[in-house]
Order: C-alpha cells, then sequence, then structure tokens
C-alpha cells in the first residue's frame, strides 16, 4: 500500500490529499503513523516502518530531506528500528506524506511487523520472515485493520540468523524454525513467550489469524497478556506440547564492520542516542553510495545497516559516520545512554539532553560498563524511553535521579540545575569507590540504594 492512502492529519477536520476527512490527532501512548500523528513538545510527530524495513539509500535520504522541509529536521531511529519524524505541523504531515509515496516507500497500514533486519542477505536466515510479513498482511488485511486492536499492538517475524530479534518483546512472536515451520508464541520476547502452534507458513498465519479475532472479541485496545489462559487452550489444545528451537539473541553487536558467513560485508551505524539531523543523515548517506553502498535496513537497537560496503571502503565510512555523529564502532559509551530531543529541539524539555551526554561521558566513564542504561529525559513525560534505567529527569527546579524507574518516577534525588555534572561525578567516583570485585555499575548501584547514593551526592 502506498502512504498516499494514509490520510493527511489535521486538528482542524480538513480534508486530506484524497478529499477524505482527515485522521484526529493521536493520543499519547499510541503509535503515532502518517494517518494520525501525535502532539510533542517540538511539534507532530510521526512514526513510520517501511515495509520490510528495508529502504534504498535514495529513498532514506529523500525521507530525511522531507523531514527538513516539513518537519524540524529531526529524525530518530527507536529501539525497535521504526522511523521518527519530528518537528511536523498539521498543514505539513500531507506535504510529508506525498514525498514519501513520491520516493516509492511503501508503509503498510495496520500494525507495525517487524522482521529480522538482514532478511533474504543473511546466509545463516533459517526461513525469509518478509515472506511471511506479506503473507499476514495479505490473509489477515481485515483483521489487521480492526479499529479494536491495540494502536501498539506488537507482532514479530524472526526469521533467525546472525541478528535475530528474541530481545524484542512483543504481543505475538512467528518463530522460524528448522524444517520450514514457525512457532507462533504470545506476550514475551524469545525466552518468556507462550507457544500456542507450530506447523507450516499456512498453519501459522492461520494462529496469528485465531489470535487476532481473541484480541479484537476481548475488546478494545487489548494486549496479548489480557487472554485468558483457559480461553487460550480452547483456542489452541496443543500447545501444551509444542516442541520447538528457541530463537536465539543477535549474534553480533548493532554497530560495527561484520563480515556475515558468505563474505558479504555489512557496516552497522548508529545515530548519536538515536537521533539524527537530516543534514548529517543526507551527507552520510551521500557518501555511502559514492562508496558502493546499495542498501538500508533498519535494525532494533536505534541504528541501521548499510549493505553493499566493500571492506576497502568500511574505515573511510567510519570515520565519516564519526563526522555526522554517528557510531560505527562497537562498544562505544553512547551506546549506553538513551536520550531525548532535549531543550533547543522540544518546547518540554528542561535541558539540553545529548549536550549533558556528551559531558558525562567525559566527566564519568565509570557509569559506562554496559550493565545498565542511562536515559536522560529532558521532562517527565519519558518519550526515549519506556523501560526502568537510571534515570535523569528535568524539571523547572533543576533535575530529578531516578535510580531504577520511568521518567515520570517520584526522583530519588533532586539536584539543583547547576550541580548536576558534580553530583554525576560523585555518583561515578562512589560506585568506584565501593565496587566489589567483579561487580557491575548496576549491582553496586542497587546495593548502594537511595539512602547511600543520597549521601554520596551530599558530600563536598
Amino acid at each position: 500500500m502506498s502512504t498516499m492512502a494514509a490520510k493527511a492529519s489535521d486538528r482542524t477536520g480538513e480534508a486530506d490529499l484524497h478529499g477524505r476527512p482527515a485522521a484526529t490527532m493521536r493520543r499519547r501512548g499510541a503509535c503515532p503513523a502518517l494517518a494520525a500523528p501525535m502532539p510533542t513538545g517540538d511539534g507532530l510527530l510521526v512514526r513510520l516502518r517501511p515495509a520490510g524495513g528495508a529502504l534504498t539509500l535514495s529513498q532514506f535520504a529523500s525521507l530525511a530531506r522531507s523531514a527538513a522541509a516539513h518537519g524540524n529536521g529531526i529524525l530518530e531511529i527507536t529501539a525497535r528500528g521504526n522511523l521518527q519524524i519530528r518537528g511536523l505541523r498539521a498543514e505539513t504531515v500531507g506535504q510529508l506524506a506525498a514525498d514519501i509515496d513520491a520516493a516509492g516507500i511503501t508503509v503498510p497500514e495496520g500494525p507495525a511487523i517487524e522482521t529480522s533486519p538482514l532478511h533474504g542477505i543473511d546466509p545463516e536466515e533459517i526461513s525469509d520472515p518478509a515472506a511471511i510479513e506479506m503473507a499476514l498482511r495479505a490473509t489477515l488485511h481485515d483483521l489487521l485493520a480492526s479499529p479494536r486492536l491495540a494502536p501498539k499492538l506488537s507482532l514479530i517475524v524472526d526469521g533467525g540468523g546472525s541478528f535475530g530479534l528474541s530481545a524484542l518483546s512483543a504481543d505475538i512472536r512467528v518463530v522460524a524454525q528448522f524444517g520450514a515451520d514457525w512457532l507462533v508464541a504470545i506476550n514475551g520476547d524469545g525466552e518468556t513467550a507462550m507457544p500456542v502452534a507450530i506447523g507450516p507458513a499456512e498453519a501459522a498465519i492461520s494462529a496469528v489469524g485465531e489470535i487476532l479475532s481473541l484480541l479484537a472479541t476481548l475488546g478494545q485496545g487489548r494486549r496479548a497478556r489480557d487472554i485468558d489462559a483457559t480461553l487460550l487452550r480452547a483456542r489452541f489444545p496443543a500447545m501444551d506440547g509444542i516442541q520447538f528451537i528457541s530463537s536465539r539473541a543477535a549474534l553480533m553487536p548493532l554497530a560495527g564492520s561484520h563480515r556475515l558467513d558468505d563474505g558479504k560485508i555489512i557496516l552497522g551505524v548508529r545515530p548519536e542516542f538515536g537521533q539524527m539531523r537530516a543534514s548529517d543523515l543526507v551527507a552520510l548517506l551521500d557518501l555511502a553510495k559514492a562508496r558502493g553502498a546499495t542498501a538500508i535496513r533498519l535494525a532494533p537497537g536505534r541504528g541501521f545497516f548499510l549493505i553493499g560496503l566493500s571492506a576497502d571502503a568500511v574505515p573511510a565510512m567510519q570515520a565519516a559516520a564519526a563526522r555526522h555523529g554517528f557510531s560505527s564502532q562497537s562498544g562505544e559509551n553512547t551506546e549506553h545512554i538513551t536520550a531525548c530531543a532535549g531543550a533547543g529541539a522540544c518546547g518540554s524539555a528542561f535541558y539540553e539532553t545529548r549536550t549533558l551526554a556528551r559531558r558525562l561521558i567525559a566527566a564519568a566513564p565509570a557509569l559506562f560498563d554496559g550493565s545498565l542504561t542511562l536515559h536522560l529525559s529532558g521532562c517527565a513525560k519519558g518519550c526515549a524511553h519506556a523501560r526502568p534505567a537510571l534515570t535523569l529527569t528535568g524539571s523547572a527546579e533543576g533535575y530529578g535521579l531516578i535510580l531504577s524507574g520511568l521518567a515520570a518516577d517520584l526522583p530519588d534525588e533532586r539536584i539543583a540545575g547547576g550541580r548536576i555534572d558534580f553530583a554525576i561525578e560523585r555518583l561515578a567516583r562512589s560506585i568506584e569507590d565501593n565496587k566489589d570485585a567483579g561487580e557491575s555499575t548496576a549491582a553496586c548501584l542497587t546495593r548502594l540504594g537511595a539512602t547511600g547514593v543520597s549521601k554520596a551526592l551530599r558530600q563536598e
């Protein structure tokens, strides 16, 4: 389906590009698709996933230019590997949709179906998830379009291989098994999801249809976790006896140069803190195209893969990536920080999140051993990270430090604006001084607790 079929939303109820009534604004917490962008502190936000998570370099560059022309020029890649375009206005959403359509980018209707990013490329892949996605959309079109489904319903098709999706949680998982079978499981990640069916592609698609029907019957907005176990077993009487192969985690980090088993080179690139300026992205893509890159694959972990580079081209591309605010080396401290757009880009933010992030990386490297995520949220909304983390929340009074929680949680400690660098340095030093042999930063922080952290921050 072309994105021109998506309605261009505005607040006034004006017609879309096809003369139909425009969609209403999406409420916070729902999925802000082209048909229903979500108001944020810096305008409207649109989230989209191209079919298969795949783009040509020209398409990605066209999307970036459109984001600059019709939004504030900030693009983000989410933790699940979807694209977000920020700073749109009611009157420019339709123009963005037209540009996406002109670029030949297909954005399927209905819930996003996330596929393993190297589908069709990775020789280690068990089966092709893109074919299953297409079959799901064709066979279950009406069910997937049902308004009774939750706006954030999540579906994953994991074909296996070097960059599997076992770490991502989903309402419905379809996972490749050896022998051309597919496992269908619900409500969890690769380890915790409950298996309900296994069989060839047709049987798996039928099982997904049964689950979608159950969710629609239960009522608007229900998720897989809401399905009663008795009801589930009535639909899938053989579920308790399923024998299956667990999906495996990604065998490689996102960022960095990787050689697949057949010799292909792919370069994983991660925008600093998952956010990029359109001008930087276009510059990087132009260089990549000149160096022989042929395709883009969006990936979980807030990044993307460049496909088609030669091994000789990789060092120059990594240097170019660093110049334009991208990480292409594994193990960098920026991988462990999530940050929202921040002050200067978002009207709701009380501090410049990315500026502070860079200062903290330099001043408190002990925090970044990979055992925890530091979430820098300009306000209490917590747009950049929806899971518990070591969190700094901005407010009119300064900062709230939350040891393991969400941006909206009650802070464990409050820090005046001018003392934030000193406070984080004190926290890092306290962790270094109190760590037991072999203990991680996260474990030490948990052991210190709010009392220990408060004591450390109050020492002069």
